[in-house]
């Protein structure tokens, strides 16, 4: 059995009070009571509102590619500190942290998978990972799986979770935006099928560039989407913001996502979409 099957990292919550670690947890939106075997089994979607808990990276891999068929890539791909930086500790020491925490080299997770027997190139973002922060070397990640697409004339499918641009790399995070905006305009340009996959919360430097830029965008129900958060949006314009402002489904509303998938519906829904999409070279 492959590692990313024997390893689910299950949902960022905290266990319901006065109930015993680690069998039972409390849904964030109903407050609903649930066993935790029972969520995992339905895909940590509460089976009374649900609700969605942020999974992790390696959750994704299980429940989008077909079994088997994963192929992780460019795992040598890490974070250095360009800048020597320093707040309240080393950023070598936050990266070690995280490397530690999540079993992961940096916040991305990219290779070769399929899904319903169609090829893609993929990349799963963990946000344990510094909040799923885009530095140097998760760009550099991201920009290989989008090249690995145009080598072999298969779709690309990226599932963001992401805070933004990771701070400790200042402009270096920063021109990423434009590292990975510029070779996924190639990608389009071979007419290559790219589809983005939007989980909560997906904000700031990642939204602002590689997420946004789907020629489907998906979005995971009450994903919180945008550049800056509300709080910062409404202190800026001085006005209040409309309910349910930067929500997955504000977004469907105002056009800027084309579909909302629940988490069982979002593999065959995808896989639907690449068949609409998507012909083989061999087939063309």
């Amino acid at each position: 059995m492959p590692w990313f099957r024997k390893k689910r990292t299950g949902p960022i919550i905290q266990p319901a009070r006065d109930v015993p670690d680690g069998l039972w947890a409390k849904c964030e939106a109903c407050g609903e009571i649930l066993y935790i075997k029972e969520l995992a089994r339905a895909l940590w979607v509460c089976p009374k509102c649900g609700y969605h808990f942020r999974i992790g990276a390696r959750d994704y891999v299980d429940i989008l590619l077909d079994e088997g068929s994963f192929e992780e890539l460019d795992v040598s791909v890490r974070s250095a500190d360009p800048l020597t930086f320093f707040d309240s500790k080393n950023y070598t020491d936050r990266i070690k942290a995280a490397q530690e925490k999540t079993e992961l080299n940096e916040a991305v997770i990219c290779g070769i998978g399929e899904i319903e027997s169609i090829p893609v190139s993929c990349s799963f973002m963990e946000f344990r990972f510094i909040g799923g922060s885009m530095g140097s070397a998760l760009g550099e990640k991201i920009t290989r799986a989008i090249e690995r697409a145009l080598e072999r004339q298969i779709p690309l499918v990226i599932v963001s979770a992401s805070g933004g641009a990771r701070m400790q790399e200042s402009i270096l995070s920063l021109m990423q935006m434009a590292k990975t905006s510029t070779a996924l305009t190639r990608l389009a340009d071979a007419k290559l099928p790219f589809i983005s996959v939007l989980t909560h919360p997906t904000t700031a430097g990642v939204m602002a560039s590689y997420a946004s830029l789907g020629d489907i965008i998906i979005a995971e129900p009450a994903a919180l989407l945008g550049f800056a958060g509300p709080r910062v949006i409404q202190q800026t314009i001085g006005q209040e913001l409309p309910e349910g402002f930067q929500s997955a489904e504000f977004f469907l509303e105002h056009g800027f996502v084309d579909l909302i998938s629940v988490r069982g519906e979002l593999k065959n829904n995808i896989a639907t979409l690449l068949g609409y999409m998507y012909e083989p070279t061999s087939a063309k």
